[in-house]
């Protein structure tokens, strides 16, 4: 955690809505209430008593170009306090983390130069922003959207603090068989989580590591955007469609179900941050994709896809000049991925200027 930023707290929705406009614009008073992190407390006990689904939005105040004045608070606040009163807009290109409030589990709030700290930000808050339901758990939460429960990334638990597999196991069986999960799932993000995730593995468990790899957009964009184009999302279903069908032919009768629960999850992502489809059509029909959520001054690339018969003609490299060009345009300065790392796309980001910061953990097994 850091004492080097300043933090807002909103609904996750009001702040899909500052994305929507670039900013937060101030209130009544002339000015956007912010907080340092260890008073925001009490504003929160004010407005949202009970609440604990809020967004916390960390701000660096080296972004911020309206000034920032120290003030008293509200009156019932103790006298002596001063609470950061920003006389201007708070531009979303400030936040370089958004994170959920849940008290009285503390936030991780990292600094504007922890691209590791950022990275996982945004991987354990975008899906409990997103989550129908929310449950605290040993080592974190589990999120849950019963809506489409053959996705992982939208029925698993989130652990961000160290626990042992036994206790692993233990959660996801509780809260998965409630549930009616099809699968027991998890990512473990903790620095260390390998060792568990071996010991889930000889459990039985599926183990992957997910390298954690950023770039920054002031970086030179390689290879040239003129053949992607922003698409509406509809446009790359078929894309979607066909690759998730070979990947999981295995499953046979359930496989329409499936598909059409992992096409139907996405929409989900651009309630909370902004989506932007990028897409190359060969003969008119789209053939390549991949897509950008811009969450502050952050943005990470997904669903980076290309035909198997499309491959070798520089359509991956069109739609990631794309990506990159449109997140530099909402003001973030990093972006990140997850890439397997077991796989040879990781090879392939390394040599379009993505580093390797960090790696997290996935493990499932059916139920």
């Amino acid at each position: 955690m850091t004492s080097d930023v300043l933090v807002h707290m909103m609904e996750p929705a009001h702040w899909r809505a500052a994305l929507r406009q670039g900013g937060i614009h101030p209130g009544p008073d002339g000015f956007v209430h912010l907080s340092t992190p260890g008073l925001v407390h009490l504003p929160a006990q004010r407005l949202f008593p009970g609440r604990r689904d809020l967004a916390l939005l960390v701000v660096d105040p080296g972004r911020l170009t309206a000034p920032v004045r120290f003030e008293p608070g509200h009156p019932e606040d103790p006298a002596e306090l001063r609470f950061p009163h920003l006389y201007g807009a708070l531009p979303t290109s400030s936040v370089v983390a958004v994170v959920p409030y849940r008290p009285p589990t503390p936030a991780a709030l990292p600094a504007p130069s922890d691209l590791l700290g950022r990275a996982l930000a945004l991987y354990t808050s975008l899906p409990v922003r997103r989550a129908v339901g929310v449950g605290d758990v040993p080592g974190g939460v589990a999120v849950l959207d019963p809506d489409v429960p053959s996705s992982h990334d939208n029925n698993r638990l989130l652990l961000t603090t160290p626990v042992d597999a036994a206790a692993v196991e233990a959660a996801a069986e509780e809260v998965g068989g409630n549930a009616g999960w099809p699968q027991r799932a998890a990512l473990l993000t903790w620095p260390g989580a390998a060792s568990v995730a071996q010991d889930l593995a000889a459990r039985g468990w599926n183990a992957e590591e997910l390298v954690l790899m950023a770039r920054r957009t002031d970086l030179p964009v390689p290879g040239s955007a003129a053949r992607a184009e922003v698409v509406g999302q509809q446009e790359v279903h078929e894309l979607w469609e066909r690759s998730w069908r070979r990947g999981l032919a295995s499953l046979g009768d359930r496989v329409d179900a499936v598909v059409r629960q992992l096409i139907g999850r996405e929409r989900l992502n651009d309630r909370v941050v902004a989506v932007t489809d990028v897409a190359v059509r060969q003969d008119g029909r789209v053939v390549a994709a991949g897509q950008l959520r811009v969450d502050g001054a952050t943005a990470a690339v997904e669903s980076m896809l290309t035909e198997p018969a499309a491959r070798g003609r520089g359509y991956a490299d069109a739609v990631l000049a794309r990506l990159l060009g449109i997140a530099a345009e909402a003001g973030c300065d990093l972006v990140v991925l997850e890439a397997s790392g077991g796989d040879w796309p990781r090879h392939w980001y390394g040599r379009r200027g993505f580093e390797p910061v960090g790696s997290t953990w996935s493990v499932d097994r059916p139920a």
